[in-house]
């Protein structure tokens, strides 16, 4: 089960990272209906107007859907076999399906409105919440089905979702960078009609404001003796939120690279699934033990006339 989602954290972050190569090499209508390639076909075939190239770049990304929903496929089946059954389990690995479904139908609507920017982002953000979720599954396979034990006070629980909160407007605020900048997925897709600049700056600023939350949470961590493991996983998260700030300076610098913007999904998707380790680790479900046996009264009232 934990190999599973681990393979459904890879296949929800690969499938993303494929989407920004269909967007930034131009083939994001290389196939141009949904769910068929061209109408009457659904895999590409010669066109005038579309390079083979751009087609068979954005046929492989919806080629690729087919093995996230296999893995995403063997984490319910897995799911449903655990004896006991889990409940949270079972609900974490129903997630993986229902939401390939989703961004099937996202995908469509993305391709039959010309790539609006505004679906887009939404198909980036689905996926960036489907390794969330998937990260959540990776830590149900190993818990317990006993009822939940937090491992921090609740200041300090509080402090993880205000900047899980953070992170996601961050997020937000990278894919309205992505839709006004020069990466639409196809030159005559129009952009949103907003100032890059300016845009690029609330990203930064939230970025600030989320490194902030971080480090009062570092604090917090030591001044509450925080398990080793929790004191791991934050440490991760904040080597990869450095990374991924220092990549997205370079590429504004350098002026959106085609290369270092995919790259940079590539880091939203490990540092989304890192914060996502870093909530899992405030909680511990433990096993349940077996029920100690209580002895019938009667049985007890002879052990008391031997004694």
């Amino acid at each position: 089960m934990r190999r599973l989602a681990i393979a459904a954290v890879v296949a929800q972050a690969g499938i993303a990272v494929t989407g920004s190569v269909v967007r930034v090499t131009g083939s994001g209508l290389g196939c141009p209906t949904w769910p068929q390639c061209f109408p009457g076909s659904l895999v590409p075939v010669a066109h005038p107007e579309i390079a083979a190239l751009t087609q068979w770049v954005e046929f492989s990304n919806r080629l690729l859907t087919f093995v996230v929903v296999f893995v995403a496929g063997l984490c319910l089946l897995a799911a449903l076999g655990t004896r006991p059954r889990r409940r949270r389990l079972t609900l974490l690995a129903a997630t993986m399906p229902i939401g390939v479904v989703a961004q099937a139908v996202i995908g469509g609507v993305t391709v039959l409105t010309g790539l609006a920017w505004w679906t887009v982002a939404v198909h980036f953000l689905a996926s960036m919440v489907l390794v969330w979720l998937a990260v959540q599954l990776v830590a149900a396979a190993t818990e317990g089905s006993g009822p939940p034990r937090p491992l921090v006070p609740p200041a300090v629980r509080g402090l993880v979702a205000t900047s899980t909160a953070v992170l996601g407007a961050l997020l937000v605020a990278g894919t309205l960078v992505t839709s006004a900048g020069p990466h639409a997925g196809d030159a005559a897709t129009p952009r949103l009609d907003l100032g890059v600049p300016g845009l690029a700056q609330l990203h930064a600023d939230l970025l600030f404001v989320y490194l902030g939350l971080l480090v009062g949470l570092g604090f917090a961590l030591r001044a509450v003796a925080a398990p080793r493991a929790l004191n791991r996983r934050f440490a991760v998260l904040v080597a990869v939120v450095l990374a991924q700030g220092g990549l997205g300076a370079f590429q504004y610098a350098l002026g959106v690279p085609e290369i270092l913007v995919s790259l940079h999904v590539l880091g939203a998707a490990v540092v989304t699934a890192a914060a996502a380790a870093v909530w899992a680790a405030t909680v511990e479900r433990p096993r349940a033990g077996p029920a100690t046996a209580v002895p019938a009264p009667e049985l007890a009232d002879a052990g008391a006339d031997r004694a």
